[in-house]
């Protein structure tokens, strides 16, 4: 049995009738301050730490965290600030760019099929299978790199990839491993002043793409493609959530919430000797003690 998400406001309906323009991309007006948020995040990254731990040692399910977003909305810093303290033997980030020629001799979910976390493990992906259905839908010309037996682009065929993601995501839940997808919802506004930051701070110049800002004329095609993907692929299995990115403690305050009530809600303790092993740990333990004392 998948294990499934829970409601929660910022879940994406699964009934397939999310709309972007009627969620925010900034905070509700009474949120506490950032100084709290601050702290707030800290605890969180705390209570994450110990029931990383535990996820590791049952050794059960695998947990894979997905991000998707437009530019400049916040994605590497957020899993920084998140998984802040956390074993690295226990999880990993990739980043998934455009795809290498090897890459292109396969199928779209063949790369991200080797990435995916093992039990025991927390997986990230900084971007993901996803791109094929936002950055591809929105530049179907770079389908002819993939050499497709068909390669129009009619509604019939982003169905298709939509179906294959769900049927892969729902085969990856029936075998143990729970997918939280996040969309940090950025607004094209504080996109712009992101980019202009970037171009201000010499510090913040290596963020800086060109290319970003060319991609930033397409907005509407990208939310429009956002807006089918998201509904076509929330499932209680593995859940959409659509988490305003204006404010970034704020953003990050949330994305911690979410992994740290699904991996509450596993029950983690951790696991528990057999009599039989028991009794052969104690023994090994007065072995141990009687060499110390010689």
């Amino acid at each position: 049995m998948p294990f499934e998400a829970q409601p929660h406001d910022l879940l994406v309906p699964f009934t397939g009738d999310f709309r972007i323009d009627h969620v925010d991309t900034h905070p509700p007006k009474d949120i506490p301050g950032k100084n709290h948020l601050r702290e707030r995040l800290a605890a969180l990254a705390d209570e994450l730490n110990e029931l990383q731990r535990r996820f590791y040692a049952r050794d059960q399910r695998a947990l894979l965290l997905i991000f998707q977003a437009m530019d400049a909305a916040g994605k590497d810093s957020t899993i920084r600030a998140v998984m802040t303290g956390i074993d690295p033997a226990g999880c990993y980030v990739h980043g998934f760019k455009q795809p290498r020629e090897d890459e292109l001799q396969h199928d779209f979910l063949w790369r991200t099929t080797l990435r995916l976390p093992s039990k025991g493990m927390i997986g990230i992906f900084n971007r993901s299978y996803y791109e094929e259905v936002l950055v591809v839908r929105v530049h179907p010309e770079y389908l002819k790199a993939q050499r497709l037996p068909e390669t129009k682009t009619s509604d019939a065929f982003w169905e298709q990839r939509l179906e294959s993601i769900r049927d892969h995501e729902h085969h990856l839940a029936r075998n143990g491993t729970v997918i939280l997808k996040f969309w940090l919802n950025v607004s094209r506004e504080e996109q712009r002043q992101r980019f202009i930051s970037r171009l201000e701070e010499a510090d913040k110049h290596w963020k800086f793409k060109e290319q970003d800002v060319e991609e930033s004329k397409h907005w509407h095609k990208y939310m429009q493609a956002y807006e089918a993907a998201l509904n076509a692929t929330s499932r209680p299995w593995a859940p959409w959530y659509a988490i305003p990115a204006d404010d970034k403690p704020y953003m990050r305050v949330c994305v911690a919430e979410i992994i740290v009530d699904t991996l509450k809600r596993m029950n983690l303790d951790y696991p528990e000797l057999d009599a039989e092993t028991r009794k052969r740990f104690k023994a090994l333990e007065r072995q141990l003690k009687e060499e110390t004392n010689k």
